[in-house]
């Protein structure tokens, strides 16, 4: 069925003429018609008139010989782009009718690449969380299910939505945003693939900002090669963004199926978390061990001040998240709710908008900002932030990518884990260290727990050498030959 296919499989179907962009669409169109109710994975829905008439123009242009990178390949978007006239809520009460006048640069370099875009994929308010439950718009379900066991799953967060539409086969691919693993960490739960590029590598402009020196876009697609097809299209210098870098985007996806022989895999000591599940455990050795059949050579490297790394980011994070979201106030920006008073608009706006994960999160942001704690918390942390950072520079001197798990486990239940936020925090231990460093990561599937969910392996690389970890990433790809499907997919005709 047209909705199971790889980015590069529609690719080659269209390009053959085996079916047209217009259907390849209406699939898709179809397919969130049938299952979107159950996993809610998108908010905003494209009227279909709009996306079949963008598919209609991808096929004129196959037929004219004038296909373009994405030409007709149909995909979501996190509902964290601005996109021009098209409602982007960044799953917040707060924006709830917000519809920007401009479009986002990722969304437009995506648009010029001739993708169709489907609709905006939900996400946790503003990007914060781990499981796609903080969303003002309802929580995104995951399409797999244990075995013997009908819970509703989480899909991981924020992208939640983004993963979720991807597994379940209602969208080719999806764009998401990673600031503490929010692409890689759903990617993992869903069992797809999901790559946080390096920092600076795709712009920023347009994209409602959480951290702004965290934040990230990236593709989460079926295959590696598709990842580095999306980010192909993706990536670029934008002068709008002072933190993009600008730098040449090479044709990523032809890093994929790159011999991997003689490059050297740093096997991380201080990952090997304690408690960490056995299952978690021996799906890393067994990564390994593909990769030592791939002819790499296995070294064991130390990262020490990875240990801070969640505690770091959770000071970092917030206090950005508080300095960028202080222009909610509903004078300049979101929704206005009236008072009596000046202060009176500013209280009844910020605490309506702004659902309880968000207002922790500005909360202790504005704690550790405050006078009298910057310099106990905010400047601390940046100091080990660049510790951080050194310990994956001085590693990368010895090794070409390291290894770790993706996530300390498999995708839990809506309900598990709510009432400790320590413990939801835990969810991005094996991520965030990537993300405070601002180096590339991507998460690959590589097979099934005893439960019968999904659990990847994480590949991290020196900044701006994402084709290292793609070639690294395919290596293992077809080494786990992960070919499951969840229990709802658009294939199934549920």
């Amino acid at each position: 069925m047209l909705t199971g296919l790889t980015l590069t499989e529609a690719r080659a179907g269209l390009e053959a003429r085996k079916f047209s962009a217009r259907e390849l669409a209406q699939a898709h169109l179809d397919a969130i018609g049938r299952l979107n109710t159950q996993l809610n994975a998108y908010i905003t829905v494209l009227p279909e008139q709009d996306v079949l008439a963008a598919a209609d123009a991808a096929d004129a242009r196959y037929t004219k010989g004038e296909a373009r990178l994405m030409d007709g390949l149909p995909v979501g978007v996190k509902d964290l782009f601005c996109t021009k006239g098209v409602k982007t809520t960044a799953a917040s009460k707060m924006l709830a009718n917000f519809v920007p006048p401009y479009e986002s640069s990722v969304t437009a370099r995506l648009l010029d690449a001739g993708s169709v875009f489907l609709g905006k994929t939900n996400l946790d308010e503003f990007a914060m969380g781990s499981a796609n439950i903080t969303s003002a718009f309802g929580s995104v379900l995951n399409p797999w299910k244990r075995q013997g066991d009908d819970a509703a799953l989480v899909p991981g967060g924020s992208s939640g939505g983004s993963a979720a539409a991807v597994a379940a086969g209602l969208a080719l691919a999806a764009t998401g945003t990673d600031t503490g693993g929010s692409i890689r960490q759903p990617a993992a739960f869903c069992g797809i693939v999901g790559l946080k590029p390096t920092y600076g590598r795709c712009s920023r402009w347009g994209t409602i900002a959480f951290a702004s020196s965290l934040d990230q876009a990236g593709p989460m697609t079926r295959s590696v090669a598709d990842a580095g097809l999306m980010l192909e299209a993706m990536a670029g210098f934008d002068e709008k963004d002072s933190t993009s870098s600008n730098r040449p985007v090479p044709e990523f996806s032809k890093a994929v199926g790159k011999s991997v022989k003689g490059l050297r895999v740093g096997i991380p000591a201080e990952y090997r978390a304690p408690g960490m599940p056995e299952e978690i455990a021996k799906m890393w050795e067994q990564g390994i061990a593909w990769l030592r059949e791939a002819g790499c050579e296995v070294v064991d490297v130390s990262l020490p001040h990875t240990k801070y790394g969640l505690a770091t980011y959770y000071i970092i994070a917030p206090a950005e998240c508080s300095s960028n979201l202080a222009r909610y106030d509903g004078i300049r920006f979101g929704e206005r709710k009236d008072a009596a008073s000046l202060d009176g608009i500013y209280e009844r706006t910020r605490a309506e908008g702004f659902g309880p994960e968000v207002r922790n999160r500005i909360l202790m942001g504005t704690y550790v900002l405050s006078a009298g704690y910057y310099d106990a918390y905010y400047l601390k942390a940046q100091k080990v932030r660049t510790l951080i950072k050194r310990d994956f520079v001085q590693a990368f001197e010895q090794v070409d990518v390291l290894l770790t798990p993706t996530a300390p486990s498999a995708a839990f239940a809506q309900g598990e884990n709510m009432d400790d936020p320590v413990q939801m925090y835990l969810n991005d231990i094996f991520t965030v260290p990537a993300s405070m460093a601002g180096v590339p990561a991507l998460s690959v599937p590589v097979g099934l727990d005893s439960k019968g969910l999904p659990l990847g392996l994480q590949i991290i690389g020196r900044h701006f050498d994402e084709e290292t970890v793609l070639s690294v990433g395919g290596a293992l790809e077809a080494a786990a030959g992960f070919a499951h499907k969840p229990t709802l997919h658009a294939e199934a005709g549920v």
